[in-house]
């Protein structure tokens, strides 16, 4: 097994949530994979919408996908897939999706990863939120096996 390398940021408000998302979507190229991990709650689909939004040219509406699986996007710079694979039955249902097209050439986000087996795509970058004792807040913790994660993240903590 590869070791993780990561990094883990204190985000004290949904706003600085929000703003780790449109920071995180400028290093977004096609292709690249994000694995949201975190229980019921810790803001998946909140963190997945503001990255979202950052990728769009014109604003629009963006659901969870919790009982479509998957909702598609036109970015600027490609396809963007978000799936939410909590209510997924089997990890074979996943071919019927087509995600597994998607992982070599759009940006994908995938809540609940876990449901995905042996299938979740090699380089993808975890990110896993969880909620602190003061209620709004939440911890990211962003981890990596291979890539080049650590070169395109190396000042995420700095950037503004």
């Amino acid at each position: 097994m590869t070791a993780r390398a990561g990094v883990t940021l204190h985000l004290p408000s949904p706003g600085a949530t929000d703003a780790l998302a449109r920071r995180l979507a400028r290093r977004l190229r096609p292709g690249d994979t994000l694995l949201l991990r975190g229980p019921v709650g810790a803001g998946k689909s909140h963190f997945a919408r503001a990255l979202i939004t950052a990728l769009l040219d014109v604003p629009e509406d963006i659901p969870s996908p919790t009982y479509t699986l998957v909702q598609t996007y036109a970015g600027r710079s490609g396809p963007i897939w978000h799936a939410d694979l909590y209510r997924l039955g089997d990890p074979g249902e996943l071919a019927e999706l087509g995600l597994e097209e998607a992982f070599g050439s759009a940006i994908c986000l995938v809540e609940w990863p876990e449901r995905m087996g042996e299938m979740a795509p090699g380089g993808a970058l975890t990110v896993e939120l969880a909620p602190v004792a003061d209620g709004a807040a939440r911890r990211a913790t962003l981890t990596w096996s291979d890539g080049d994660w650590a070169t395109r993240l190396e000042d995420l903590r700095d950037d503004a």
